[in-house]
């Protein structure tokens, strides 16, 4: 007997092709989750509700949060979309297909976690290096515009930047082709989490008090407030990355001393 989740997956499989799946249907689901999770943080920033957890004391003003949302809406349907589009090619060529059956939670998770492990060691170098002076000056600051960030500043980068980094998300899915249901699954997990490491928000339910080695909006918050040369944190997901090079010294030495003060 097929399950929900399965009778809905035939539903989108008879009904759509594999391209517009791939393409549009990735396109449409991004943006869904990415501003349904993003857009409740400029209302708690708006109006001031759960202002205790707020990192920062400073907010954005309304021009400030209307011109993150215009530029990325242009970002996303100008970039985004036609890499997507372009990209489909590539990944069916690397074997990625919809069809039935689901792979197997299995899968889906070993899959995940090299998607994770590859994306953070990518993404961390990358970082690294567009906060090199040049590409800082003419490329990254753009990003670092909002050093107080909130949800959808996440994704508020020049268009250099989101192909560059764009890279270490798709990789892992390019590498292996697995099955859309997995590339979805991937795409919403690293979209969430990357909404929430900017939100400005640190929560007592934050994962980050769940999972020690998860970064979250603490630790990227840290990363925005100092001056690009010092600012470390370069990490994605997790931290391990900033702990073996020693680029979180100076985040774990203000953790260190705001511990000791109390």
């Amino acid at each position: 007997m097929a399950t929900l989740l399965e009778r809905g997956w035939l539903y989108l499989i008879t009904n759509f092709t594999d391209f517009q799946l791939a393409s549009i249907g990735s396109f449409l689901l991004h943006e869904s989750i990415f501003f349904l999770s993003g857009l409740p943080f400029i209302i708690l920033e708006t109006t001031g509700l759960l202002s205790k957890y707020k990192i920062q004391s400073k907010t954005n003003t309304p021009a400030a949060q209307e011109k993150c949302i215009t530029r990325l809406l242009l970002y996303h349907f100008c970039v985004n979309l036609p890499v997507m589009v372009v990209s489909y090619p590539v990944f069916r060529f690397m074997g990625m297909r919809s069809v039935l059956p689901l792979p197997s939670w299995k899968v889906v998770v070993s899959q995940l976690v090299c998607y994770f492990i590859l994306e953070d060691f990518v993404f961390y170098w990358g970082h690294r290096i567009l906060h090199t002076k040049w590409l800082y000056k003419h490329v990254h600051s753009v990003h670092h515009e909002y050093a107080t960030p909130f949800g959808l500043t996440s994704e508020y980068a020049h268009p250099a930047e989101i192909l560059f980094l764009g890279f270490a998300t798709i990789i892992g899915p390019a590498i292996t082709g697995p099955h859309l249901f997995t590339l979805w699954l991937w795409m919403s997990l690293r979209v969430l989490e990357t909404v929430e490491a900017h939100c400005g928000y640190d929560f007592p339910w934050s994962f980050s008090k769940i999972f020690p080695l998860y970064g979250g909006a603490d630790f990227h918050d840290y990363h925005h407030r100092l001056l690009y040369t010092k600012s470390g944190n370069y990490s994605s997901t997790f931290t391990y990355m900033d702990w073996l090079f020693g680029t979180d010294k100076g985040y774990r030495k203000l953790k260190s001393l705001q511990k000791d003060s109390k």
